[in-house]
């Protein structure tokens, strides 16, 4: 299975949907949260071609999106071959 990144914040109620649904589906993930640490955030953005908003998630290098995202992948049935080594 490919490496799974997100980027949260403690408040943010799209970032504890998608770690729900990514657990609900066994995956594991590495959080980082952007909420105090600007470096991170910067990280993110520039990852994430400027967008600002958490989460921020990632496939190995294949930037998904945010939960919405994760979401209708998940719903087209195409998230599992994405996570698939």
């Amino acid at each position: 299975m490919k490496p799974v990144e997100i980027y949260t914040s403690p408040m943010c109620g799209y970032c504890h949907a998608a770690k729900r649904l990514l657990k609900q589906k066994g995956v594991s993930y590495s959080e980082i949260n952007v909420a105090m640490n600007g470096s991170k955030r910067q990280e993110m953005m520039k990852r994430a071609n400027g967008r600002h908003t958490v989460p921020q998630i990632f496939v190995g290098t294949h930037h998904v999106g945010g939960f919405d995202d994760l979401a209708a992948l998940e719903s087209a049935g195409k998230l599992d071959s994405l996570l698939a080594a």
